[in-house]
């Protein structure tokens, strides 16, 4: 193996600490207004000064984040500016950590790779992204990442309890489950379930007891917000964003349940029959070299999730980008990052910020023909029809 490739644990570190540094460095040298961008740190802010969730108020986020988000609060004494600067701070930390982890997988994807050109694409794709410290998706990231490399290393209880973390931040690490039925024997597969599914309803089940109405609204909250953004959406004819009914009050747990746009054209639990049955015909299709094979595949996941959910926001691209940079081939992988990110950029901020709505309708089914387009490159890899390696593998 070439020695100049970058494969120590030092090296890791390095690529980690020098993301961090630019992004601090970021942060010191522009003004505040950077820091909220066009994010939802205002939600944030009022939520976290409202108490402590699920005892003082209802969310709409699962457990973890509105603690941490209260926490925050806390320990700046309220302080706006310091309270946004803090939690960016602190959103770029787990960023960097994400980068490590990533290291770490395609050193274990890719033995004999003499550079991470890919992860350095990550890096200059993120480290300016506002996405990336103006929303909370990079914490359940790191821990979707980390669940990821812990089972390629056959650490199969910390993958449990890293998954059961990030789906308590955001549901989405809840699909590498499937996967693991493909790359694990039955019972090694359920155990690892089970022991997902009780971390998490434990935690919920905890909170109902300390308060059922609080618990229960935050639960169904989002269940009620209808379409947005999808291609359900404009079938439905919603054109707005996801954003909850202006009359809500996060004090009266009832309000959580006021409905937001129009109601479903065509059921979510039609549409999840159909793609979810896809996605296990694909599972078994596959025929998996875990190495190799597990990455490619939870982006194929996560493709079909985003085909199926009713509404989508356009910071969901960072859980795009790991999975398309590295369970792809290096170029191909490099070429959807860019183009994916340019499209969601241009959806938000660069047109609805401006309140150019009608912008939907175009650019609705051009990010979801890319991200069908994205699915079916996945598979091909899971299939073994494309590799990884081909036309970069230099020794």
């Amino acid at each position: 193996m070439n020695k100049s490739r970058l494969s120590g644990k030092s090296d890791d570190l390095w690529i980690g600490g020098a993301f961090f540094l630019a992004r601090f460095i970021l942060f010191l040298s522009s003004p505040y207004d950077v820091i909220p961008g066009l994010g939802d740190y205002w939600n944030f802010y009022y939520q976290a000064g409202l108490g402590w969730p699920f005892l003082d108020y209802w969310t709409e986020f699962p457990p973890v984040f509105p603690f941490i988000n209260r926490i925050i609060y806390l320990l700046v004494n309220g302080r706006e500016i310091a309270y946004g600067y803090l939690m960016a701070l602190v959103l770029s930390l787990v960023q960097s950590g994400s980068i490590i982890v990533m290291l770490k997988i395609e050193r274990i994807m890719n033995p004999d790779w003499i550079s991470s050109k890919r992860i350095l694409v990550y890096v200059f794709l993120t480290i300016g992204l506002f996405y990336s410290w103006a929303y909370f998706d990079p914490l359940a990231v790191y821990f979707m990442l980390l669940g990821i490399y812990w089972l390629l290393t056959e650490k199969d209880l910390p993958a449990s309890l890293a998954l059961s973390l990030g789906i308590l931040i955001k549901l989405f690490p809840f699909l590498v489950l499937p996967a693991i039925w493909k790359i694990r024997p039955a019972k090694t597969a359920l155990r690892n379930t089970i022991i997902v599914i009780t971390l998490v309803a434990a935690v919920w089940a905890g909170l109902f007891l300390v308060n059922a109405d609080f618990t229960r609204a935050s639960l169904f909250s989002q269940v009620n917000k209808g379409s947005w953004e999808t291609i359900w959406a404009l079938l439905d004819g919603n054109t707005g964003t996801g954003n909850f009914d202006p009359a809500i009050d996060r004090l009266v747990p009832e309000t959580a349940l006021y409905k937001t746009g129009r109601p479903a054209l065509i059921s979510p639990l039609i549409s999840l029959a159909v793609l979810g049955g896809l996605g296990l015909c694909l599972l078994i299709r596959s025929n998996p070299d875990p190495r190799i094979w597990l990455v490619p595949f939870v982006g194929l996941t996560l493709v079909i999730f985003y085909l199926w959910i009713p509404g989508y926001s356009p910071q969901w691209i960072l859980f795009l980008l790991p999975f398309t940079l590295l369970g792809l081939p290096e170029r191909e992988g490099i070429l959807f990052s860019v183009v994916l990110l340019l499209i969601h950029l241009l959806e938000w901020p660069v047109l609805l910020s401006r309140g150019y709505f009608w912008s939907l309708p175009y650019l609705i089914p051009i990010r979801t023909a890319m991200i069908i387009l994205l699915g079916i490159r996945f598979y091909q890899v899971t299939t073994g029809k494309i590799r990884l390696t081909e036309g970069t593998n230099r020794k």
